[in-house]
């Protein structure tokens, strides 16, 4: 009965996020609570929501002073020369910026947390999305879906779980695994041309010089490369051609996009008041340091990005009604944030302490045929990917991970083919409503959490499936 009770509560969760019906957070709250209820443990449910409270307030305390951070960051000029080398890159070509999204992603994710991949691609890339009226689920699916990918690395998370809860070296787990995983990133670069080709024929092709003309009286006047021109603002677009090949200046498209006419291309904007050229190198050195010192675990994430966003609040801002301004400035980011973590948080509390989880697990474990005992690495790449979108990572590696481990064991496969199969299921992962760090992507990027479901998880599966494929090909698993 929990067993059926917990997947109906997920498929409940995400079908009335992505037909719109709910908002995310009053899902995350109000859905687990019924079926709290449902199940006869409605007096434990403040037990449960404590608990997961309790486990997720250090993430929300992190990603809280890590929006601060950065965001004090972008206001004062940080990742404004990253926004003008990738428009260089781009020439406002779609298929360059897609691409552009899937190598930066990948690049920031070497840092090993999601959150922070998540705001240095969001703040470069979103401008010029906007600018050029792409679609933003594209922006985050790609962003996601790449981080999913990079995610393994030995200080991302789950290989270091993996490595703990079966006993294993963590290098001896990630570096046979660096073939598939390339293999896997390249298809996140195949699927960003593929996705980038979709929107250059939806938008056409515009020059930088087109792409940076200037905004009148809020409207972006979008100059198309037959020579025709058209404007965007208030969220639609007017006017004749703006792209080649003739296609209309309307934006249409996967996600909840406004067009390219926002008065709010603010990466490049030289004259906003927040600028702080004179401190460029000390916020440089101080974003380095602050990176290091996670990276090198030398104080928890969550006290590192306060003091990082105290630091940076005092230095570039000294007096405190510029410092609460800056924080009044980022307040709904902070606020939309927070708030989706301490939702997730009665979510989790309820799967895990209704023990509807653990019986999720347990059944779908069971249901394994004993004729696919041999294959138990394979059947664990494939049951990595339903399993770490509905869990947590801590659920699944330290829950279900041994078990499959054991299972495999009696049949003679090795627990480091077993820890190696479960890491292909992170790119799907990434984009789970488990995953404090997903809000942070479609908050950011003002992006719906359904739409980015409903575009993101085909994709991200499918490269999980491109790395697993590849694991066997290469004899990894």
């Amino acid at each position: 009965m929990l067993t059926l009770l917990g997947f109906a509560m997920i498929a409940t969760f995400l079908v009335l996020i992505m037909m719109k019906r709910m908002s995310p957070i009053a899902a995350l709250v109000l859905i687990p609570a019924l079926f709290c209820v449902a199940v006869g443990q409605g007096a434990q449910l403040g037990d449960y929501v404590i608990d997961g409270v309790g486990k997720l307030a250090p993430t929300a305390a992190m990603l809280m002073f890590a929006i601060v951070y950065f965001g004090v960051m972008i206001d004062v000029g940080l990742f404004d020369p990253i926004v003008r080398g990738i428009l260089r890159f781009c020439k406002a070509d779609p298929v360059r910026v897609v691409v552009g999204t899937a190598v930066l992603a990948a690049i920031v994710s070497l840092d090993g947390d999601g959150s922070t991949t998540f705001m240095i691609t969001v703040s470069a890339m979103y401008p010029l999305y906007k600018r050029l009226g792409m679609s933003l689920v594209v922006l985050t699916g790609v962003a996601a879906t790449a981080n999913g990918v990079m995610n393994t690395l030995p200080w991302g998370g789950p290989t270091a779980r993996a490595a703990t809860a079966l006993k294993l070296d963590a290098g001896d787990i990630f570096v046979p695994m660096i073939p598939a995983l390339a293999v896997g990133l390249l298809f996140v670069i195949a699927l960003a041309y593929v996705l980038g080709r979709r929107e250059r024929k939806r938008i056409g092709y515009l020059t930088l010089d087109q792409a940076l003309a200037p905004e009148t009286d809020g409207e972006t006047v979008l100059v198309g490369a037959g020579g025709a021109a058209g404007t965007a603002g208030n969220g639609r677009a007017k006017g004749g051609r703006a792209a080649r090949g003739g296609s209309s200046g309307a934006v249409s498209g996967d996600g909840p996009e406004e067009t390219s006419g926002t008065p709010g291309f603010q990466g490049l904007d030289p004259d906003r008041a927040t600028l702080r050229p004179r401190l460029y190198w000390f916020n440089a050195g101080l974003t380095v340091a602050l990176l290091t010192a996670m990276i090198l675990e030398l104080m928890p994430i969550p006290v590192l990005f306060l003091l990082g966003a105290a630091l940076a609040l005092t230095v570039n801002f000294p007096r405190p009604a510029e410092q609460k301004e800056r924080l009044a400035a980022h307040a709904d980011n902070v606020l939309n944030v927070a708030g989706m973590v301490f939702a997730a948080a009665v979510f989790t509390g309820v799967l895990t302490g209704t023990g509807m989880v653990k019986h999720m697990a347990d059944w779908l474990v069971g249901a394994i045929p004993e004729a696919m005992g041999p294959h138990m690495a394979l059947v664990t790449g494939v049951l990595s990917l339903p399993l770490t979108y509905f869990m947590s990572n801590d659920g699944f590696y330290f829950g279900v991970l041994p078990v499959l481990a054991e299972a495999g064991a009696a049949h003679g496969v090795s627990p480091l083919e077993i820890a190696r199969a479960s890491l292909v299921g992170q790119a799907l992962h990434m984009s789970s409503p488990l995953v404090p760090a997903v809000y942070v992507l479609v908050g950011m990027a003002k992006v719906e959490f359904g739409d980015h479901t409903r575009f993101t998880v085909k994709w991200a599966a499918l490269t999980s499936l491109v790395v697993l494929a590849a694991a066997v090909l290469f004899g990894i698993v």
